[in-house]
């Protein structure tokens, strides 16, 4: 059998204001988005939860950038990707039935 063809991918990596953008459009706090994404969550000074990377990713002045493979996954998760969407592998089958 003949290899699948190779799957190319545009990943680039997003700016903060990018990541921002496609986190308000998925309707998800930074909080939410970052426990989707595996990120670490803290305490705020005000009680509330946060997260600290999660921030730093959206901001203009820090350094650190979201990786584009992770940026697509996140597109992925949210239903946001412009060419791919997430699909159960293999169709549900009917549910079985109960002996009698």
């Amino acid at each position: 059998m003949p290899p699948a063809p190779a799957i190319q991918l545009n990943l680039p990596i997003p700016t903060g204001e990018q990541l921002k953008a496609a986190r308000v459009a998925a309707g998800l706090s930074q909080a939410q988005a970052a426990e989707l994404m595996g990120y670490p969550l803290q305490t705020g000074s005000r009680g509330g939860v946060q997260s600290r990377t999660w921030q730093a990713l959206e901001s203009s002045s820090d350094e650190r950038n979201m990786q584009g493979p992770a940026f697509a996954l996140f597109l992925l998760l949210t239903d946001q990707h412009p060419d791919y969407h997430l699909a159960p592998r293999h169709a549900p089958g009917p549910a079985p039935e109960s002996a009698s």
